[in-house]
């Protein structure tokens, strides 16, 4: 990657090729990207610095780009760690720098820091304000819950960049070569899905700037075929289905679950359904089946009862769909039980509370170990599937 956006723009971010879990949870095995930008100008303004991983290498990084010059700014547009951690560290080694933050990010900055002279330092901005550096003007977009509450985007007027936060950021490395919607798509579901709306908002503003690069605080920089990547946002934050396609998640505890998904996924793919999407809810990723539910316009779910409840994994995965604002789909649903099946009436209970979810009718019960009967309730459930 060229590290030079444009002469007096300067990447100083690192890659992280360490780290297992992402916020914990997601897995990365392609590592991730904590991105920083250093404005050289009259005065010289760093955008946002990097995880507690990352802290010596962004250190030289911003050390080499400044070339014995002072920092003059440091613009806020995150209060996350991975993004925040080292604002205390900068404030300490340049005592004159100020900080470009809104109302929200000055509240959260002394739940993480005890930044001396704070008051003095802060430079307060609201939505459409500008500052002028030189050459160089900065106007700041409030986007808030995208996906934190005081998250803000910053439009370099001049260079005609839009520094993102976290929209448009994807899981990866930047030295790895891979598709960016993949990845992009399971980070965008899993970390901002349930802010669609304020997502929506946001497209609204930056429909009225002239953007020709997108600098996020996570992924490559993105400077081509840019109406590309504002589309899929599009599509994603209006919750709308992205392709043609069924995803069967199931949650079997001994196997007999799990041999009724693939039966179905074999039928399905034999009545040409465009994309058939297999998971194991015990065992695959649950990132990447998130990203699949809402990538596809339907879903399937097969679950074992469980303490006349459903087995846990396809409740997590249930829960996490709702939680993220699950919606505009059909959803077939299938269930196992020996001697009193629940695990139908939990999973209803579920999606009976999403917005706009068609289910398809009836359910589908199987006793213990699928037989001839599911067999052909699942036919008829693959002519109604195929369908759509």
């Amino acid at each position: 990657m060229d590290k030079q956006i444009t002469d007096s723009i300067t990447y100083i971010g690192v890659d992280d090729k360490t780290i297992d879990l992402f916020e914990s949870q997601y897995v990365v095995p392609n590592g991730i990207s904590y991105n920083s930008y250093l404005i050289k100008d009259e005065k010289n303004v760093v955008m946002d610095t990097v995880d507690k991983r990352a802290t010596e290498e962004w250190y030289k990084n911003l050390q080499e780009a400044l070339n014995g010059e002072t920092v003059d700014y440091l613009v806020i547009s995150h209060m996350e760690p991975d993004h925040a951690y080292n604002i205390q560290m900068l404030c300490e080694q340049y005592p004159n720098m100020k900080i470009i933050g809104n109302q929200k990010i000055f509240a959260f900055i002394p739940q993480f820091f005890n930044i001396e002279n704070l008051e003095q330092r802060k430079v307060v901005v609201s939505e459409g304000d500008t500052i002028n550096i030189g050459k160089h003007t900065l106007q700041f977009i409030m986007a808030p819950m995208v996906h934190w509450p005081e998250v803000m985007m910053t439009y370099e007027q001049t260079s005609k960049i839009l520094f993102s936060a976290d929209g448009f950021g994807k899981f990866g490395a930047l030295d790895t070569d891979e598709d960016w919607a993949c990845e992009a798509r399971r980070y965008y579901f899993n970390i901002v899905g349930k802010y669609g709306v304020q997502v929506q908002a946001v497209l609204n503003k930056a429909k009225t700037l002239d953007i020709k690069t997108i600098c996020p605080l996570h992924g490559p920089i993105l400077k081509e075929n840019l109406g590309y990547y504002l589309g899929k946002y599009d599509i994603w934050s209006s919750y709308e289905p992205e392709d043609k396609g069924i995803t069967i998640a199931y949650a079997s505890i001994h196997g007999n679950t799990k041999e009724a998904a693939e039966e179905l996924a074999n039928m399905l793919k034999e009545a040409g359904v465009e994309k058939v999407s297999l998971f194991d809810l015990a065992r695959d990723d649950l990132a990447e089946a998130i990203e699949d539910a809402f990538r596809y316009d339907r879903l399937v779910v097969a679950a074992s009862s469980y303490n006349a409840d459903v087995f846990p994994p396809m409740s997590n995965f249930l829960h996490q769909l709702q939680g993220k604002n699950y919606q505009n789909r059909k959803i077939a649903i299938i269930e196992n039980g020996t001697w009193a099946p629940s695990a139908g009436k939990k999973m209803l209970e579920i999606v009976e509370t999403m917005k706009n979810v068609t289910i398809y009718e009836p359910m589908i019960t199987i006793r213990s170990r699928m037989n001839e009967q599911n067999k052909e309730e699942m036919k008829e459930l693959v002519k109604e599937l195929v369908k759509e």
